[in-house]
């Protein structure tokens, strides 16, 4: 089953963190994790300026998962159904997790707890350490 990375997992990554031997382990293997323009958008706004060049050279490696029609009304129907039981859940996190079941990918983050879809299978990879 393929990989979605995460935003956190990304950052991660590319500050020398966990990550980095967990996505040279995939590579080895063969397998290229995927982002999606969510994923791209958030490490570009959250990156010091000199890592510029190592996160663009890092997010060029991995597939792409699209977003489009299907992603966006099903990260809706999450915002709106979890909405109604008192959750409220980021809509960058629904569009990233929609991109990652669009794809047939489960998902690697550092915050589980932000991606409760049951149609989702997430991992946890704990970042900083």
């Amino acid at each position: 089953m393929p990989l979605l990375l995460d935003t956190t997992v990304l950052i991660d990554a590319l500050r020398g963190r966990a990550a980095v031997g967990r996505i040279h382990k995939l590579r080895r293997t063969k397998e290229v994790p995927w982002v999606c323009a969510v994923n791209i958008e958030e490490v570009l706004r959250g990156i010091r300026e000199r890592e510029r060049d190592s996160a663009v050279r890092l997010l060029s490696g991995l597939h792409m998962a699209p977003l489009g029609r299907e992603e966006g009304m099903r990260a809706g129907d999450w915002r709106r159904d979890f909405a109604g039981r008192g959750i409220t859940l980021a809509q960058a996190d629904c569009l990233i997790a929609a991109a990652a079941v669009g794809v047939g990918a489960r998902l690697a983050t550092g915050n589980p707890k932000d991606f409760p879809m049951t149609e989702l299978d997430v991992e946890h990879w704990p970042v900083g350490t």
